[in-house]
């Protein structure tokens, strides 16, 4: 499991963070979020594609057209930006405890994403600058006449022209991200009715925000809000929800028990460990609070005991590839890569399509160092690749494994897009000039070098 790796990127927000759910105060402080710790799990991510599967079919979205981050942050958020990227806390996860709460948000969210409301928030943006801009100076030219003119009360009142334009445009911003939040809610509505789901979850979590000091209205001005009072929102939301025929409808057993389970995994990796053992005491048996456990003993370094307890778990559910995952990464990161191996090839086995256990497969069988598992090596890599291209370790480990091939031209391609994916473009062009130089012109390995020789950052601004 890859969760333990946590990487940070920059700029993957595309300078502005949209409307969100839960969201940011101020337009200005989603901005200033350029830079999120973001963390890659192959069970966790499956669940959130098939929670947002039905919604996107819903909304008229296609699923590969739309991007799924998983943010390490403990508080209760999801946001879109950019267009076709969606970012799930895994604070949202940890503390939804049933599917529907978190379907709940993730519905909103698609709502934003379906209403093109990051474009139109920037052109809004764009908007409310020139207002302000032109306030300013219209303002700041009347304070000057009035000065000029030997005026104190023109003075004065250019300079109230010069700040109450920006006070004026602010409020008017700030109007218009709430009545998308409020057209988000609608479409969340609309959603989760046609896929046939529970409006409860909603309620749910706007009863916490609305439980939450932090969220109170208490002493809180309505107008200066980015969002709508809490209250507000469930009562709007509770009203159509009670409408809908699918109102009591429960989530499948199946699916509170992958909720569970994935809520379990991540309370492990990303909260301190006297956290996580209130979350899950050794009197609680059940199957979460065992993964949880076997989890803890990984991440304090006793190795034995993390094998011994994935070992109970695989005997009580053979067939769960995430358990066969998690003994693979304990072996590997224990320095014992022959023995990863197997349980590796069994949670590939259970879940062919997951890019991320591919790559750790294909990492472990690299650490062996033998030729003869070299082309399983690069087979799994491969593939593991195409699907999650952006895994520099798996880059990394693809170059190392061409390099014991002899294969050197192959082993610069690789390196140079490990380096591409860590965002080190210079690295990468110059290695993929070297690359190239020895791939014959318009053959495959030729253009996904050419790829990268020809790719231009975005500005920065």
């Amino acid at each position: 499991m890859s969760i333990a790796v946590e990487r940070v990127v920059r700029g993957i927000l595309g300078g502005l963070v949209a409307v969100t759910m839960i969201g940011v105060a101020t337009l200005e402080r989603a901005q200033a979020q350029s830079r999120v710790a973001l963390v890659r799990d192959a069970e966790t991510e499956a669940l959130i594609q098939d929670y947002l599967k039905p919604i996107f079919k819903a909304a008229g979205l296609r699923a590969t057209s739309v991007e799924l981050y998983l943010v390490n942050n403990p508080s209760f958020n999801a946001f879109v930006a950019s267009g076709d990227k969606i970012f799930v806390n895994t604070g949202a996860i940890i503390d939804s405890k049933t599917p529907n709460e978190l379907i709940g948000v993730l519905a909103h969210e698609t709502g934003h994403l379906a209403g093109n409301h990051q474009i139109q928030l920037r052109q809004q943006l764009e908007t409310a600058r020139t207002m302000a801009m032109i306030g300013s100076v219209v303002g700041m030219g009347a304070a000057i006449a009035g000065a000029a003119s030997g005026s104190g009360d023109a003075a004065r009142a250019g300079g109230g022209i010069a700040m109450g334009s920006g006070e004026v445009v602010r409020r008017g911003l700030l109007a218009y991200q709430r009545s998308e939040e409020m057209a988000a809610d609608r479409l969340a509505l609309t959603y989760l009715d046609k896929s046939g789901q529970s409006a409860k979850g909603m309620i749910t979590t706007f009863q916490r925000f609305a439980d939450n000091t932090l969220f109170s209205s208490q002493g809180t001005n309505p107008y200066l809000q980015s969002h709508p009072m809490p209250s507000e929102r469930i009562d709007l939301i509770e009203s159509a929800a009670r409408k809908s025929k699918f109102y009591n409808t429960l989530d499948s057993k199946e699916l509170q028990a992958r909720h569970d389970m994935v809520r379990a995994k991540l309370s492990a990796f990303s909260e301190d460990s006297m956290q996580v053992i209130r979350r899950y005491p050794p009197s609680d048996t059940s199957m979460p609070a065992r993964y949880a456990r076997a989890i803890l003993a990984y991440k304090a370094g006793n190795s034995r005991n993390a094998i011994d307890q994935v070992g109970a778990l695989i005997k009580s559910r053979p067939n769960f590839p995430y358990f066969y995952e998690l003994q693979g990464q304990v072996l590997l990161e224990s320095g014992r890569a022959k023995e990863a191996v197997a349980p590796l090839r069994k949670a590939v086995a259970a879940a062919p399509r997951s890019g991320l256990l591919r790559i750790m497969l294909g990492q472990a069988l690299v650490e062996l160092g033998d030729p003869k598992s070299i082309d399983e090596a690069v087979k799994n890599l491969t593939i593991g690749l195409q699907t999650d291209p952006d895994m520099p370790i798996g880059h990394r480990s693809l170059a190392r494994a061409y390099a014991l091939r002899g294969d050197i031209a192959m082993a610069d391609l690789a390196t140079a897009q490990g380096e591409f994916a860590e965002g080190k473009f210079k690295e990468a062009k110059s290695r993929a000039k070297r690359a190239q130089t020895k791939f014959k012109a318009g053959s495959p390995a030729w253009l996904r070098a050419d790829d990268i020789l020809s790719y231009t950052p975005p500005s920065k601004k």
